[in-house]
């Protein structure tokens, strides 16, 4: 049996393997990332509290990320920690679905017909225009998650009081505008720009990298490393924009007028009031969510990819 299927015509031209349709990618995409979410929900929180811990002023609410586990831990109990989860799955079926999504369709298409995958610039570029999309989506959900997870921190009769994500968006929409849905969109873009031209591009390289190394080969453990790495140069790119788009989301109106004017205004008062490296609070948290996170979205959607070749796509 000859290796390459012939074109109908007869002219010999290998055919392109099958793929799964855009629809299946898309819905693949977001179920990953729903997935991965339901893990490291509590470590999201832990990440926007500690964002916010100290705001404005050099005392912080919490010294290490530990210390704000435990005191959400004690004032909120078991459940406190998974504060914010629905709007944390709906921020994953709207944002992750469109960025894995649009990054797979144009993965694909710009790979070479002999197989050659993108260049190292073109992934970039990719996972840029990927992101940017998914972040304009999914923004009124990232909104909604932000204020959920910073309710416990505030006295009970400053709190919101969201019931869930839905609520919490039509309360949003009536009490202030449906634009403040997109409140702090310019930045989460910008966060999704940076984070998907490091996170989705280091992983396809580093995958890459390790199956042309020899010593790997396209398994679970492969993922996991390759997903660590991309995690680790994600997390060190982001932090600054992340906590810009954190402290915009969350702000209130004082005296009718927004505690920060925009990105710059919170990138200036933040060095100038809580020190310079404060731009990087949350280190440990911000990648203790992270790193899973993009290790469990990435073995899902490529356990989910398998399975869908295996029972659709073979023979």
């Amino acid at each position: 049996m000859a290796a390459a299927a012939a074109s109908p015509g007869g002219g010999g031209v290998a055919l392109k393997p099958r793929t799964s349709p855009k629809s299946v990618k898309f819905l693949f995409g977001g179920l990953a990332g729903m997935g991965a979410t339901v893990f490291v929900q509590p470590l999201d929180l832990v990440k926007n509290r500690m964002q916010l811990s100290g705001e404005g002023a050099k005392t912080r609410e919490y010294k290490t990320s530990f210390h704000a586990l435990t005191s959400i831990l004690r004032t909120e109990g078991l459940r406190g920690i998974y504060t914010g989860l629905s709007a944390g799955l709906l921020r994953q079926a709207t944002y992750t679905t469109t960025r894995l999504g649009i990054y797979t369709v144009l993965f694909e298409r710009l790979t070479g017909a002999d197989g050659t995958p993108p260049s190292f610039l073109l992934k970039a570029l990719i996972g840029m225009t990927a992101g940017a999309t998914g972040a304009f989506v999914g923004t009124p959900a990232e909104v909604a998650l932000i204020r959920m997870t910073a309710d416990g921190r505030m006295p009970p009769d400053q709190r919101r009081g969201y019931k869930n994500v839905f609520d919490a968006l039509l309360r949003i929409a009536r009490e202030e505008g449906i634009p403040t849905l997109w409140r702090g969109c310019i930045p989460t873009m910008a966060r999704a720009v940076v984070v998907n031209a490091a996170q989705l591009a280091s992983y396809s390289q580093s995958k890459q990298f390790l199956l042309d190394s020899g010593h790997f080969s396209d398994n679970i453990f492969c993922h996991f490393c390759a997903s660590m790495i991309s995690g680790l140069v994600t997390t060190a790119a982001s932090m600054p924009v992340d906590i810009v788009k954190t402290r915009i989301q969350n702000m209130r109106m004082i005296d009718g007028k927004p505690e920060y004017k925009n990105g710059l205004d919170v990138l200036v008062k933040v060095v100038r009031y809580e020190g310079f490296f404060s731009l990087w609070k949350g280190f440990t948290p911000y990648y203790a969510r992270l790193g899973p996170h993009t290790v469990l979205t990435f073995i899902f959607l490529e356990q989910m990819n398998k399975a869908y070749k295996k029972l659709f796509l073979s023979g």
